[in-house]
């Protein structure tokens, strides 16, 4: 057993939290139960002078407490209460926190990744105690108290929220009305902004009264640049020519240049379209979707408080250069990196957009501020240090570059689809030119063959009815307020196996709320919601979390809330970093005065200790609760009065967390049931992710995500931490590194990644994953990184979004195998009918076949269309198989067609009296590939499922034009066809329509045929080397990294 040092590098990158583990492995064939390992964590504060101390692990179902140390801390959570309760204190320090080989969160990360912090330097100038200059206090003033862009309530959002907020400021009204105190103003909500270059340290010793001035900041801005992150502007004219890109779309591009050298201007025209059909639909809509979150980002516009030229002015954040005063308070949204200057400065800072911790830190002169983060309470004045792309946001954003662009799940399918069928063309062209040669066939000739085997081969129409299908089905999202900026995460979702889901805002709340509370024996539960109340912030503006979730709780408790506003408050003394706890003297309707505290669990009742002794079964019951709440997740509070010349007396804890959102457990349950794995991967600690897994009726398995050893330590072989990987249901205290990786083992295991996030820190893995989700809220960085956007709270859109994306999905995979068996029947018909009869049919009529088996199946869009079960996958093999069979099958059906008219004549044979060979074999084979799509698009008979009356009529108006064809003979000069003739093609291809299903049907439900198409290879030996050999080359290249940095 070993202890790790305390303390992190300061060259880190991420702003995080220092603790004490103690770690023991157990021997066991469960690899992966909760007993894998077991640390815990407490805090020792019977000693406010204490540093964090190991003590024995109060849970053996390997629950963690983490704790925050008191000494020389002065960023601490923004509700120390924590530290004696068990619960974790987010970002104690801006120090990154120490792996279990002592490597930094950053040095983690892969080298091209990495991203380091400038040096933090003392401040050598005294800050300003009030707004500069007295002479402008009524200026800054107004400058701060201007309203700012408020952000706008989504619909579908979850609870009674703003209800809950206006009961608050009722009460909080009342309760000023018996004390005579103040109104403040509403909070103010805002929203943050979007090569580093370090800044120098003079030029950051500016005047905090006078501040920039304006050629300063002329100077400044030239040099460093605007305060906004670099976004690639995509060129939307190269966005629209990618989509002429491809192996199909390159073979309709040889076919149009081979129809124009031929001068049959017809074809060039309709494969024209149908190229510009693909290309408009595929760009208008990811241009709808863009223009969609560009509209989000413009309702997020960003102001600041800057002193310039002595003078407290409003700016846009862009324009906020290095060296800048900001002054900040509460609802401020940080818009750059910076250091806190004024004295004695307290504030609360939300920094979960960057850790995805629930919670505040709390912040003191010369701590860092990071662009992005909030202001929860207090206010100060800042140095700005960093801007841009030089903040951590940009860098952070600047991992987005890591996960590369790569190609589409479905681009590649289509593209090796249309690969192969090139492959087919090629190979039927090679035998015809070779029949070719022993005829002495024409060349003009022969490249009428070749465009007309090039058309038929290839489904043209291909792209525009698959971009079609996935537009439909992205304006249906649309209208469930999930937007979809690249059409092809429509395809991978219906494919998705885990979600890998952050915790904080997207499976909770981010609100605390309490739970149920532990009294001490005869105390009435209203008696410790009242003294809980009155030891809380009275403050509308700025009200601390905590404070928040008591005075809503008062809902559940109506005598108490009855009670509450006939006290009055004689002396408020908020919360006290030294001591842990707040304290309000309050004198009741009876007059007496009382003192009441709420805090920290142990330093409640060491304030009671103190003043008399606590019975020991009273002190062994309060302290078992302290360390069951921890080990639960819960952030819990003790509550104790003192009536005035009385004793203290310990009245009981009241646990306090980020609950689960209402719908969220309906949503995750759901999920389960349509096949997906959830992992939570959060920056909260195992101990809270445990509880709300719990609540939410997920896996309890979260670990660590040390554990996965990822930045040079741990001795686990790779292929054991992908197996862990995969076991785990969660993983707790998790930097972006972390989430990256574990997207990345995933996916290397063969299974499709949705990650769903909200913060800068999300951003890697979102653009990682197969489908990045970004949530309502999210950062711009999230929104730029992810797939999908959701406007509604919580994850609830995302059942709407796997189901119609599986919906989509059925519908390609039927037009697809549809439109292969279409292309393999002619290519195999037309093949031989060249070869062996040197024949060809009219070149207008060939084109007009590929323009009706497409255009009827355009309308497959819109078709009624069943979402499976389970996560679909694209079988291939199974795929290539059912459009084989059915193509030979339809290439046989018209072979018999053919050869009867040809032997038997007008006058026998299948059919009779037909005007022209061509025009009956047109009707035949438009007929039948028509119909054929009813088949494919069922997953039983064809009859099991009524498709849509779009595509129904869609059908029904090209047979109908297929059938005037062949009556008036159009393109063969008018040789008409008798209607007996055509009811007897009609009859015939029915006849092999039914044929046809049956054989479809019969494969479809074979477990034969499934297990030839669908041969899934184990994974072998060499497979798990690789993975040990990659992890192992990860460590040694981190502590290779490690070394030259300590050398250097």
């Amino acid at each position: 057993m070993q202890n790790s040092d305390i303390g992190a590098d300061p060259s880190g990158s991420y702003p995080s939290r220092q603790y004490v583990h103690r770690q023991t492995s157990q021997e066991g064939d469960n690899r992966f139960s909760n007993d894998w390992n077991t640390r815990t964590y407490v805090y020792d504060d019977s000693n406010p002078h204490s540093t964090q101390q190991e003590t024995d692990s109060i849970a053996s179902s390997g629950h963690e407490r983490y704790t925050d140390s008191d000494q020389g801390n002065h960023e601490s959570s923004a509700v120390d209460y924590d530290n004696a309760s068990g619960a974790v204190a987010p970002n104690a320090q801006n120090q990154p926190p120490q792996s279990p080989a002592g490597h930094t969160a950053a040095q983690q990360l892969p080298q091209q990744q990495q991203q380091h912090e400038p040096t933090q330097q003392q401040s050598q100038h005294e800050p300003p105690s009030s707004p500069p200059d007295s002479a402008n206090n009524e200026k800054a003033a107004e400058a701060v108290n201007q309203p700012q862009p408020q952000n706008q309530q989504q619909p579908g959002g979850d609870g009674d929220e703003d209800d809950d907020d206006e009961d608050i400021d009722a009460l909080i009204e009342d309760l000023y009305s018996q004390d005579n105190q103040e109104e403040e103003e509403e909070e103010e909500e805002k929203h943050e902004p979007g090569g580093v270059k370090t800044v120098p340290e003079e030029l950051l010793q500016t005047d905090p009264k006078q501040g920039l001035s304006q050629s300063e900041v002329e100077q400044r801005q030239s040099k460093y640049g605007l305060n906004q992150m670099k976004e690639e502007k995509q060129n939307n004219f190269k966005k629209f020519l990618s989509f002429f890109l491809g192996p199909i779309q390159f073979v309709m591009e040889a076919a149009a240049a081979l129809a124009a050298g031929l001068r049959d201007w017809v074809d060039f025209g309709v494969i024209c379209a149908l190229l510009l059909l693909n290309a408009t639909v595929g760009f208008v809509q990811e241009y709808q979707a863009g223009s969609i979150v560009d509209e989000l980002k413009k309702t997020m516009a960003l102001k600041s408080s800057v002193i310039r030229d002595g003078h407290v002015v409003e700016l846009e954040a862009k324009d906020i250069v290095p060296g800048d005063i900001l002054h900040l308070d509460d609802g401020t949204i940080c818009p750059a990196d910076g250091r806190l200057i004024s004295d004695d400065c307290y504030l609360q800072v939300d920094q979960s957009a960057i850790t995805g911790e629930s919670l505040a830190v709390d912040k003191h002169k010369n701590d860092t501020m990071y662009s992005s983060s909030s202001v929860k309470r207090g206010e100060a004045y800042m140095v700005v240090t960093a801007t841009a792309d030089s903040t951590f946001v940009g860098r952070a954003a600047s991992l987005v570059g890591a996960a590369g662009q790569a190609q589409g799940h479905f681009t590649e399918v289509l593209n090796g689809i249309g690969t192969v069928l090139l492959v087919l063309v090629i190979l039927t062209l090679l035998c015809i030119y070779t029949a070719a040669f022993y005829r002495t066939v024409r060349l003009a000739r022969l490249l009428e063959y070749t465009l007309a085997i090039t058309i038929i081969g290839v489904p043209v129409g291909l792209p525009a009815v698959v971009t079609t299908t996935m537009a439909v089905g992205a304006a249906y999202l649309a209208k469930k307020r999930a937007i979809v900026q690249k059409l092809s995460a429509i395809e991978s979702l219906a494919g998705v196996e885990i979600l890998c889901s952050d915790k904080t805002g997207t499976l909770t709340k981010n609100r605390l709320s309490m739970g149920e509370p532990y009294c001490v024996e005869g105390v009435d539960p209203d008696d410790l919601m009242i003294t809980s109340c009155l030891a809380s912030s009275r403050k509308k503006k700025g009200l601390d979390a905590i404070d928040k979730a008591f005075l809503k709780a008062l809902r559940d408790y109506p005598k108490a809330k009855q009670k509450l506003s006939k006290y009055k408050i004689l002396d408020f003394h908020p919360f006290d970093p030294v001591s842990k706890k707040v304290t309000a003297i309050v004198e009741t309707p009876e007059g007496e005065r009382v003192t009441c505290v709420k805090g920290a669990p142990l330093w409640v009742f060491k304030t009671v200790q103190e003043d008399h002794e606590v019975p020991q079964e009273i002190s062994d019951a309060y302290r078992e609760q302290v360390n069951d709440m921890a080990s639960r997740g819960f952030r819990s509070l003790g509550v104790a009065r003192k009536v005035e010349g009385k004793q203290w007396d310990i009245l009981g804890i009241m646990p306090c967390s980020d609950p689960p959102r209402n719908d969220t457990g309906r949503t995750i349950g759901e999920a389960i049931r349509l096949g997906l794995r959830i992992k939570m991967l959060t920056g909260d600690a195992v101990g809270i992710a445990k509880e709300t897994a719990r609540q939410l009726g997920m896996g309890t398995n979260v670990y660590n995500a040390e554990r996965l050893g990822l930045g040079g330590g741990g001795d686990m072989p790779g292929s054991e931490v992908y197996d862990f990987v995969e076991a785990a249901d969660g993983f707790a205290e998790v930097f972006p590194q972390h989430k990256y990786s574990v997207v990345d083992i995933l996916q290397q295991r063969g299974y499709l990644v949705a990650m769903t996030g909200d913060g800068v820190n999300d951003a890697p893995s979102l653009k990682k994953a197969d489908t990045g989700i970004a949530v309502e809220g999210a950062s711009d960085a999230a929104r730029s990184a992810a797939d999908i956007v959701f406007l509604a709270p919580g994850l609830s859109a995302i059942i709407d979004a796997l189901k119609t994306s599986r919906q989509i999905f059925h519908r390609m995979y039927a037009y697809i195998v549809y439109r292969i068996a279409l292309s393999l029947h002619l290519e195999i018909f037309f093949g031989l009918w060249i070869i062996i009869l040197n024949r060809l049919m009219n070149l207008e009529l060939i084109v007009f076949i590929a323009i009706f088996a497409d255009v009827a199946t355009l309308a497959i869009a819109y078709d009624n269309a069943p979402f499976a079960p389970k996560p679909v996958k694209w079988n291939l093999p199974r795929l290539w198989g059912l459009s084989t069979v059915v193509g030979i099958l339809l290439a046989i059906g018209t072979w018999i067609v053919n050869t009867t008219m040809i032997a038997e004549g007008q006058n026998r044979g299948i059919v009779q009296n037909f005007g022209v060979l061509d025009e009956v074999l047109f009707l035949q084979i438009s007929l039948t590939e028509n119909w054929l799509i009813f088949i494919t698009r069922c997953n039983g008979p064809f009859w099991s499922s009524i498709p849509s009356w779009q595509l129904t009529g869609a059908v029904l108006v090209v047979d109908i034009l297929a059938t005037i064809f062949c009556i008036f003979g159009w393109f063969k000069g008018g040789h008409q066809t008798s209607i007996v003739a055509v009811l007897r093609v009609w009859m015939y291809s029915f006849g092999i329509f039914c044929f046809i299903a049956g054989v479809y049907l019969i494969l479809s439900e074979s477990a034969v045929f499934d297990r030839l198409m669908h041969g899934k290879a184990k994974k072998g030996g060499s497979t798990r080397t690789l993975e040990d050999f990659v992890l192992r080359l990860q460590r040694t290249s981190t502590h290779h990294e490690q070394d030259g940095k300590h050398n250097g």
